[in-house]
């Protein structure tokens, strides 16, 4: 196994909010494992974290980072090649503080060892160049009779220092002259590859030390900010039974202000609750009132019906009224009729007694 856990620990992660750059995302429901693991092939420091299957941590120490303690349980470390800031709540002062100087430790560890990488890489890169000096100036070389474009001074002084040789006695056969300058030109194109390849990483490392002294001037802003910090805290270090008394009373603040705002949550879903039912309500309200709306136009069409029902009740009582005068006047013509007839009976019925 190329890496191996060498420290582990447990804690709550969270990573800052990406959007706000202030608050923080828990990342974990509970406590995981978090755990320092260095891998041996590319001499690197990680720490890493898993929930489940997931890894929530994963980001490789460089020297350039820095473990800050932000509260008593609480610590947090920039990570610029994830583009994030990670943060650890433990269970206790103790677990933090271990964690903390197992980070100086392996972030120094992993100083020395790119400081021995560099190193390395530059006695590599050294004897490479002198070798291809040497090879290039070579006598055996037709680079070294005719002269390069980069060394044309060379082979001018040792043809002016030295005789010239006779091509009977000291010149070599064309065919092995030939092998030999296919065996430098390789060696000409090998060098000038790996050439190349120094000058990327020499422009990737000439980038990486721009990032590396801004975040250095950052860092150093933020030591000189913590050490201002430190500096006051260490002169109201004598108020430490004050301090403490004020601690409490804020540890009781803050549970009070907790059980308020517990109570403030309930009173919220509550109040959640009557909106709900008072959304109910208007929305009844609303039904309620456009079928009223109904109900007053159908109202209005009622009473334009009964004032109809009324006037025609009102022209057919004149008329009955009227009908009946009528009939006052017809029976009292008709008693006037009646009573003439019975006189003219009753003059008949005298009129045939006295005959």
């Amino acid at each position: 196994v190329r890496e191996q856990p060498i420290f582990s620990t447990r804690a709550h992660v969270f990573q800052i909010d990406p959007n706000t750059k202030k608050n923080w995302v828990p990342t974990s429901k509970h406590a995981v494992t978090v755990s320092y693991f260095y891998d041996s092939t590319r001499n690197v420091y990680r720490i890493i974290s898993l929930d489940g299957s997931k890894a929530i941590i994963n980001s490789t120490i460089t020297p350039n980072m820095t473990f800050t303690k932000t509260s008593q349980k609480f610590g947090q470390w920039a990570d610029s090649r994830a583009n994030t800031v990670y943060g650890l709540g433990f269970s206790s002062e103790h677990h933090l503080s271990k964690f903390a100087e197992k980070f100086q430790e392996f972030k120094e560890a992993a100083r020395l060892a790119k400081e021995k990488s560099q190193e390395k890489m530059e006695l590599t890169s050294t004897p490479s160049q002198e070798s291809a000096g040497g090879d290039i100036q070579s006598p055996l070389t037709p680079e070294s009779i005719n002269g390069t474009d980069d060394e044309r001074t060379m082979p001018e002084v040792t043809q002016n220092s030295e005789p010239r040789a006779e091509p009977t006695q000291n010149a070599l056969p064309f065919t092995h002259s030939s092998t030999i300058s296919k065996h430098w030109e390789a060696e000409l194109a090998t060098l000038k590859g790996n050439n190349a390849k120094l000058t990327a990483a020499l422009l990737e490392s000439t980038a990486n030390v721009k990032q590396w002294k801004q975040q250095l001037a950052a860092y150093q802003e933020e030591a000189e900010r913590l050490h201002k910090r430190v500096t006051e805290l260490e002169c109201v270090s004598s108020q430490a039974n004050a301090v403490h008394t004020h601690k409490t009373e804020l540890n009781q603040t803050i549970q009070e202000l907790e059980s308020t705002l517990k109570k403030k949550e309930e009173e919220i879903e509550g109040l959640k609750q009557e909106i709900d039912n008072a959304r109910e309500l208007q929305a009844q309200r609303d039904s309620l009132t456009q079928k009223l709306q109904e109900v007053e136009i159908r109202n209005k069409d009622l009473e334009g019906q009964l004032s109809d029902l009324e006037q025609r009740l009102e022209k057919s009582q004149n008329e009955q009224e009227a009908f009946r005068n009528n009939l006052k006047t017809l029976l009292e013509i008709l008693d006037g009729k009646i009573f003439e007839l019975t006189e003219l009976r009753d003059n008949l019925a005298k009129l045939i007694e006295c005959s």
